[in-house]
């Protein structure tokens, strides 16, 4: 009798050892998938930043609608990175988007062109 009323005592720590440990696993999981899901939007902002600098050194330029696209695609970046990549990518956004009003001036030649000052400010958006 004495030994059932032991094993009746130690049966709640027990319980409580086992689902202690059950809600931890459940934790680390939970922990995995949120790594997991931060790194595949990381990875798609990684894959829009490539896309758009392929397609400024394929054409020494970008479309409007591609840097739209473009800086809708990167938009939770301020949410998944430091303030390093955000910054990174703003500036991406701005050399394109300079690159392409230099290169409608210099398609359209307006009033008051000067072809070096827009040819320099071509070149200086092409270089890091």
């Amino acid at each position: 009798m004495e030994i059932i009323e032991i094993i009746k005592g130690l049966l709640t720590p027990v319980i409580a050892f086992v689902a202690t440990y059950v809600v931890w696993q459940q934790w680390q999981t939970n922990r995995q998938k949120l790594n997991l899901e931060r790194y595949d939007r990381r990875l798609r902002v990684y894959e829009e930043v490539r896309k758009i600098l392929s397609i400024i050194a394929r054409d020494a330029q970008a479309s409007i609608d591609d840097l739209l696209k473009f800086r809708t695609s990167v938009s939770e970046a301020d949410f998944l990175f430091g303030p390093e990549i955000p910054e990174y990518i703003d500036q991406i956004y701005m050399r394109g988007l300079t690159l392409w009003q230099c290169k409608e001036e210099y398609r359209y030649k307006p009033e008051g062109y000067d072809h070096k000052k827009v040819v320099t400010k071509m070149y200086n958006c092409s270089q890091r």
